[in-house]
């Protein structure tokens, strides 16, 4: 059984600095939810508010509809995972994972039924009798999920969980992950810094930065339609040209930029004259001169080839070089260094948002 989780003007401040400010939310029962953003910008505080280990300083919590003031988190219907996962050495893995159920006082036959049931779960039967130190990184990170499940709560709050696995690991335990959530059915409130553990497993993502959520959408919207340049240059890469608006027309917009008159979308409805950022992404940019009307002349700085894909790096009107990836079929011809070379785009793929705070690089 699963909780919706509800953030209603939540504020938490640690003396004069405010970690979370004003975060309005409402997280549906089942869903798999991440908080998006970089070290800092709040989304572990907003979980230790939600699992009871914080007093909001203004604003509610309620999961399930009821509120959580006054609930320690020994009360609410959560279980959290943390970053090291914590697992106990000297157990054995169905003792880690009956933990929970023994504090409680479940006798030893029903802990160690459940545990084999969550041991088939995770895709680890017949595992229970391992020492913890016996086992690989994945199989640790599926014995917390089991040990967090074993006491069924109705959210299950993971805070970076995956942040300690190398890469491939990583990869593989976000199927597993997504997977376990889809078999069970709880709410998953998942915190990362990782954009590609919330785009590929997420329901709804919320991105946050200072404090502030900044857009909640699924992932297909925050990396199309980002609301505030900070999602458009955080959450994937981007390129960005700075200008003022010329032009204003069927939904689209015109920017003077230093590469001369750039357009995109305007879904802010931008007027004339106001100061603007356009985003293009990088596998939107085409190499050379193409049938659309927008397009602009750079000199190559760089070429990096990844294999599966190439990176052409053009001159910028700062410091940050505009990006260019072309694909290993991509049929471009790849420019070499120093050249002048032709870059055009489709102004459907490009995104005009006001002028504002950008990520950090």
């Amino acid at each position: 059984m699963s909780a919706g989780v509800e953030l209603d003007h939540v504020t938490v401040k640690f003396g004069n600095f405010t970690a979370v400010n004003d975060a309005t939310l409402d997280i549906k029962g089942g869903e798999f939810f991440s908080f998006l953003g970089p070290s800092g910008c709040g989304k572990t505080t907003i979980l230790r508010t939600v699992s009871g280990f914080l007093d909001p300083t203004a604003g509610q919590v309620r999961i399930g509809g009821q509120d959580m003031q006054g609930i320690g988190p020994n009360k609410r219907p959560t279980a959290l995972i943390f970053q090291n996962l914590a697992l106990f050495p000297l157990m054995t893995v169905a003792e880690n994972i009956a933990y929970g159920l023994r504090v409680r006082g479940i006798d030893r036959t029903t802990r160690r039924r459940k545990a084999d049931e969550l041991l088939d779960l995770i895709a680890l039967k017949g595992q229970g009798d391992k020492l913890v130190s016996e086992l690989s990184g994945g199989q640790k990170q599926r014995v917390a999920i089991a040990r967090a499940l074993a006491v069924e709560p109705k959210v299950l709050l993971l805070d970076e969980p995956l942040s300690a696995l190398d890469l491939k690991l990583r990869q593989h335990m976000r199927t597993e992950l997504r997977a376990i959530q889809q078999r069970v059915g709880i709410t998953f409130i998942y915190i990362t810094h990782d954009q590609g553990e919330a785009l590929t497993m997420s329901d709804r993502i919320a991105v946050m930065s200072d404090g502030v959520i900044e857009q909640v959408a699924d992932g297909k919207q925050v990396y199309d339609l980002p609301q505030t340049p900070f999602v458009a240059s955080f959450v994937g890469e981007n390129n960005a040209f700075t200008g003022t608006v010329s032009k204003v027309a069927n939904g689209a917009a015109v920017v003077d930029t230093p590469f001369g008159a750039l357009a995109g979308l305007n879904p802010k409805a931008l007027k004339v004259g106001d100061k603007a950022i356009l985003f293009v992404r990088p596998e939107s940019l085409k190499i050379g001169k193409g049938g659309s009307a927008t397009s602009f002349v750079s000199t190559v700085e760089s070429v990096a080839f990844e294999g599966n894909m190439t990176h052409v790096f053009l001159k910028g009107a700062s410091k940050k070089d505009i990006t260019v990836t072309v694909g290993r079929h991509g049929g471009a011809k790849i420019p070499a260094q120093g050249e002048k070379s032709t870059v055009h785009y489709d102004e459907a793929h490009g995104l005009v948002l006001p002028e504002g705070k950008m990520a950090r690089d």
